[in-house]
C-alpha cells in the first residue's frame, strides 16, 4: 500500500494535532514541539531548549535532574509520582478549609486547569479540584457527562452534582445496586443447602452494613434531592413488583444515614423518628410501654394534610423484618394473656402492634390507590378471632380449629399473619397435633400471605427438624395436600417445597415420594432455578444418597416465642 500523503493545512503547514488542552492555557504542547522539531537543524538541542523553557523554574530542582537521568528515572515518572501527587494533596488541604477565599481559589484553579482534563497524567489534579468544589458550574458538568471516560473517572462527590439534575443517569447507576440487593435477599431465602444462615437471623445493624446499603448511602451523601430520588425508585419498584424487599431497603437506607449522622436528610424525613424507634425495638426484640407510647404518638400526630407520610410509614412497617417483629411480639403477649387469664382487648401494647400490622400489610394498596388513610383494624379481630386463636393455642384436644379462625384467616391480613406465626411456634415446639390443626387453614390466607417467601423459608427450616413425622401419612396429607399443593402454581412455593424434600425424602413413604416427584416436575415455563433444583433432587434420590445432615441443636432457629414462659392451661 503506497504511503499516505501528509495532511497539510493552508500555507502548506501540517494540520494541527488533536489538542490536549495545553495550548488552550498558553503552555506549549504537541503542536509547538512538532513545529520546533520540523523547523530546526539540531533536534537534540531543540528538545533541550524545550525542556529548559518549559520545565519547573526551580534552580535547585534543575541541578537534580541530571542525577535522576543517571539513575534512569524518566522525567515523566518524576513529575507524576512526586509533583502531581503533592499538587493533589495540596488541593485536598485547600478543600478542607471553609469560606469564600477557599471557593475563590478553587474556582480560579478550576478555570485554569479544566482544559487539561483530557491529559490523563494531569486528570487527577483537575478531578481533585472538581471534588473539592462545592458548586461546580454547569459548563464543566456538561463536559463530564458527554465524555464517558471522564464521567467514569469522576469522584462520587462530583457525580452527586451531576445526578441532581439528571435523574435518568442516576437511575442507571442505582438500578444494578437495587437488583443486587434483591438477588442477595433471594439467595438467602432460596438456598436449599442453607439451614443455619436464616433470613431473620442478622440484626438490623448488621444488615445495614451490607455492601448495597453502604454504597447507596455514599452515593446520596447529604443530598436530600438524591435521597428523594432513591425513595421514589423504591416506591415505584415496590408498586410494580410487590416485592417487599424494597420496603426493607427503604428502612435500612434511612437508618444507615442515621448511623452516619447525615442531619441534612434525617432531619427532614418525617419517618425518621418512627423508623428509629421501631429499629430499636427490633434490635432489642422487645417493645416496652415507653416505646409503644412513642410509636403510637407518631401515628396519632399525623395531621390533616400530612396523610401522605402514611405511604412511607406503611412501607417501613411492610418490611418483612418489621412484620416478623410485630407478629412475634403479638404472639408473646397472647401467651402472657393466656398465662394470666387476661383480655386481649385490654392490652394496649397488643392493640398497637395489631394496628401497625394492619398499616404495614396495607402498604401496597395504599400506594397503588394513592388514598393515604390508615386502615381501621376490624374490632372483631380482637374480640372474636384472637379469643378463638387463643383457645386453639391452649386446647389439647384433636379437633378442627374454631370456625372463627378459618373465617378470619380468609378475610383479614392481620388474622392471617397471627395464624402463620402460631404455626411457626407449633413447628418450633415440634407440636405435631397443633401444627396439623392450623397448617391446612393457611392455604386460604388472605392474599395468599402464607405463600410468601420469608414465611415459607422459616416454616421449611422448622419442618426439616420434624423429619421423623413425615413417615406418617396423616402428617404428609396436611403438609403436602392441604397446604403446599394449593400454592404449586407459583415457582417460589415449588422451590421451598423442593428444599423441604431435599432433607426429608428418605423418611417419606415410597408412594408419597413418587407422587410428589411426579407433581413437582417443572414445565418449560418455570424458571431455570426450579429446573436445576428439581434435577439435583431427583439425581440424589436416584443415587440413594443419604439426605444431608440436619443440625441437632435448634438454637440457631430463633423461636417466634423465645424467652416466653410456657403458658398455663385454661380449664
Amino acid at each position: 500500500m503506497p504511503p499516505q500523503p501528509e495532511t497539510r493545512s493552508a500555507g502548506n503547514r501540517p494540520a494541527p494535532l488533536p489538542g490536549t488542552g495545553l495550548e488552550d492555557i498558553g503552555v506549549p504542547g504537541q503542536n509547538y514541539l512538532r513545529d520546533a522539531l520540523t523547523s530546526c537543524t539540531d533536534p537534540l538541542k531543540a528538545i533541550e531548549e524545550f525542556q529548559l523553557e518549559n520545565g519547573i523554574l526551580l534552580p535547585s530542582l534543575r541541578q537534580m535532574l541530571p542525577l535522576l537521568d543517571l539513575h534512569g528515572v524518566r522525567r515523566l515518572d518524576f513529575h507524576t509520582s512526586e509533583l502531581r501527587d503533592r499538587l493533589v494533596s495540596h488541593i485536598e488541604t485547600i478543600g478542607q478549609k471553609e469560606g469564600r477565599e477557599r471557593d475563590r481559589k478553587l474556582k480560579e484553579l478550576l478555570n485554569k486547569s479544566f482544559p487539561l482534563v483530557q491529559v490523563k497524567a494531569l486528570r487527577p489534579v483537575v478531578m481533585g479540584i472538581l471534588k473539592n468544589t462545592p458548586h461546580i458550574d454547569d459548563k464543566y458538568l456538561r463536559v463530564l457527562v458527554k465524555d464517558r471516560e471522564l464521567y467514569n473517572d469522576t469522584d462520587t462527590e462530583v457525580k452527586q452534582q451531576i445526578w441532581k439534575d439528571n435523574q435518568s443517569l442516576f437511575g442507571d447507576e442505582v438500578s444494578p445496586l437495587l437488583s443486587q440487593y434483591i438477588k442477595e435477599k433471594e439467595n438467602i431465602l432460596f438456598d436449599h443447602q442453607n439451614l443455619t444462615n436464616l433470613f431473620f437471623s442478622p440484626s438490623p445493624k448488621v444488615r445495614r452494613q451490607g455492601e448495597v446499603v453502604q454504597k447507596l448511602a455514599n452515593m446520596i451523601g447529604n443530598s436530600v434531592k438524591l435521597y428523594d430520588m432513591v425513595l421514589q425508585f423504591l416506591r415505584t419498584l415496590f408498586l410494580r413488583t410487590r416485592n417487599v424487599h424494597y420496603c426493607t431497603l427503604r428502612a435500612e437506607l434511612l437508618m444507615a444515614l442515621h448511623d452516619l449522622e447525615i442531619q441534612d436528610i434525617i432531619s427532614v424525613d418525617p419517618c425518621h423518628k418512627f423508623t428509629w424507634c421501631l429499629d430499636a425495638c427490633i434490635r432489642e426484640k422487645n417493645v416496652d410501654v415507653k416505646r409503644s407510647r412513642e410509636l403510637q404518638g407518631f401515628l396519632d400526630s399525623i395531621k390533616r394534610g400530612q396523610e401522605q407520610v402514611l405511604g412511607d410509614l406503611s412501607m417501613t412497617l411492610c418490611d418483612p423484618y418489621a412484620i416478623n417483629f410485630l407478629a412475634t411480639s403479638a404472639m408473646k403477649i397472647l401467651h402472657h394473656i393466656i398465662s394470666y387469664e387476661g383480655m386481649a382487648r385490654d392490652n394496649t401494647v397488643l392493640v398497637l402492634l395489631l394496628r401497625m400490622l394492619a398499616l404495614g400489610l396495607s402498604a401496597w394498596n395504599m400506594i397503588d390507590s394513592q388514598e393515604f388513610k390508615e386502615p381501621k383494624l376490624d374490632p372483631q379481630v380482637v374480640t372474636k378471632f384472637i379469643p378463638a386463636l387463643m383457645s386453639l393455642m391452649v386446647d389439647d384436644q384433636v379437633r378442627p380449629p374454631p370456625d372463627a379462625c378459618q373465617a378470619y384467616v380468609q378475610e383479614s391480613s392481620v388474622a392471617s399473619i397471627l395464624s402463620m406465626y402460631y404455626t411457626l411456634h407449633a413447628a418450633r415446639s415440634k407440636d405435631r397435633v397443633g401444627l396439623m390443626r392450623i397448617l391446612g387453614t393457611l392455604a386460604a390466607c388472605e392474599s395468599d400471605r402464607a405463600f410468601e417467601d420469608p414465611f415459607l423459608h422459616f416454616l421449611v427450616s422448622l419442618l426439616v427438624h420434624m423429619g421423623e413425622e413425615f413417615a406418617a401419612e396423616d402428617f404428609c396429607t396436611v403438609v403436602f395436600d392441604e397446604f403446599f399443593s394449593s400454592g404449586l402454581t407459583r415457582d417460589n412455593v415449588t422451590r421451598h417445597l423442593l428444599k423441604l424434600l431435599w432433607y426429608v425424602y428418605p423418611k417419606l413413604p415410597a408412594s408419597r415420594l413418587h407422587t410428589l416427584v411426579k407433581a413437582l416436575q417443572p414445565s418449560s415455563q418455570q424458571n431455570e432455578a426450579v429446573h436445576r433444583l428439581y434435577d439435583a433432587l431427583t439425581e440424589r434420590i436416584g443415587s440413594e444418597e443419604a439426605a444431608p445432615a440436619v443440625p441437632a441443636n435448634m438454637d440457631y432457629l430463633e423461636s417466634p416465642l423465645m424467652s416466653v414462659p410456657t403458658p398455663a392451661p385454661i380449664h
